[in-house]
């Protein structure tokens, strides 16, 4: 019974808790999350992650890009939110958020930048050799040469992206093959 009456008393506080939270400008957030508050965490975060995403997408057009600044960008905030100084210098917590996710934008577009641009696996279908059957007359001149011949225009071919297979010229897909 006195569990019960203590859970009652507790209850009220936590839901003016709540709600002052919740009608807390995001300055008073930022103080909060500053004292380690989930909760002024998660409204904070609720209020201005849909307009800070929007911000980003306009500087930026990868989505991946931007859910991970937007990620590294409230992990900054959670870690640093007690270096928060508001009013002190004029400065609001929006702009606070706004300027951390600028910085990680730019970071991002670095890391980007230093990576290496590696060429896109082409399809397996594109993948499998592109046959064209040359004529007859091709096809009988190549075999009508010499030995020595023959494997000296092989080669040549081969090196073009042709390759000789039976009585067809394969063409290996390398970008240039139609």
């Amino acid at each position: 019974m006195q569990n019960r009456r203590r859970l009652r008393d507790v209850l009220p506080d936590v839901s003016r808790a709540r709600a002052r939270i919740e009608t807390a400008d995001e300055a008073e957030l930022v103080r909060l999350v500053a004292r380690g508050d989930q909760g002024a965490f998660e409204v904070l975060y609720r209020r201005t992650a849909p307009w800070l995403t929007v911000r980003l997408r306009r500087r930026c057009a990868d989505e991946q890009i931007v859910a991970e600044v937007l990620q590294e960008t409230f992990v900054a905030v959670w870690r640093a939110a007690g270096s928060f100084a508001g009013a002190a210098v004029e400065g609001s917590a929006v702009g606070w958020l706004w300027t951390i996710a600028a910085r990680r934008l730019v970071d991002a577009f670095r890391r980007r930048a230093r990576q290496p641009v590696l060429a896109a696996a082409p399809a397996l279908g594109d993948l499998a050799p592109k046959v064209a059957t040359i004529g007859e007359s091709a096809r009988s001149g190549l075999f009508a040469l010499p030995a020595g011949e023959q494997t000296r225009r092989v080669a040549a071919l081969r090196q073009a992206g042709l390759t000789c297979q039976g009585n067809q010229l394969d063409i290996l897909t390398r970008g240039t093959a139609g």
